[in-house]
């Protein structure tokens, strides 16, 4: 059975924003890594859209060999798309889904294969009110973004189990929880 894990972004304040972390060359490795050990990302459409970025460098490189690197790999990993809005979506690794999340996430762990990766907020906190991710993995960037959305809104109090964590140079730092048992 695979994993279903939560990986994304946030700020010491716990803003959720892919646009204010400190991305650096070990990050884009790390990601990289990580979406290479996966066999699916969902996101919702925002990330989606704001993802679709990385597009650009695999057809027009920038030089950065870890951004080249991570642009490769996430364009070919496949992508499941949430979306109420958007008809159609054109980046070959992605399709939209045509059922519900928890219908498609509950499908998706009883194959086998790799983890399944969730990277959008709103599906982090629709699937984890359906107790349906089995790990989180929170990179927390050394930034207080000072306004924003966060992680964990309107969610009931949970009380996690810290099994590893990970240190970058530039002070941001990966948590690694599961849910912890009663």
């Amino acid at each position: 059975m695979r994993k279903i894990i939560a990986a994304i972004d946030t700020t010491l304040d716990g803003v959720c924003d892919h646009t204010v972390g400190i991305p650096d060359d070990e990050l884009h490795q790390y990601y990289a890594g990580l979406l290479s050990n996966a066999d699916a990302i969902l996101f919702g459409r925002i990330t989606y859209q704001l993802m679709e970025f990385w597009r650009t460098l695999v057809e027009k490189p920038s030089g950065e060999k870890s951004m080249d690197e991570f642009a490769t790999v996430i364009n070919n990993t496949p992508k499941i798309v949430f979306s109420r809005t958007l008809q159609n979506i054109d980046w070959k690794s992605a399709k939209l889904a045509e059922r519900t999340i928890e219908e498609e996430v509950l499908e998706l762990k009883q194959q086998s294969g790799k983890d399944i990766l969730i990277g959008s907020r709103s599906l982090i906190l629709q699937l984890m009110k359906l107790n349906l991710i089995d790990e989180y993995q929170l990179c927390i960037h050394p930034v207080v973004a000072g306004s924003g959305l966060p992680l964990f809104e309107d969610i009931d109090r949970t009380v996690f189990k810290l099994i590893k964590t990970k240190i970058f140079n530039s002070g941001a730092v990966t948590l690694y929880y599961e849910r912890a048992t009663a």
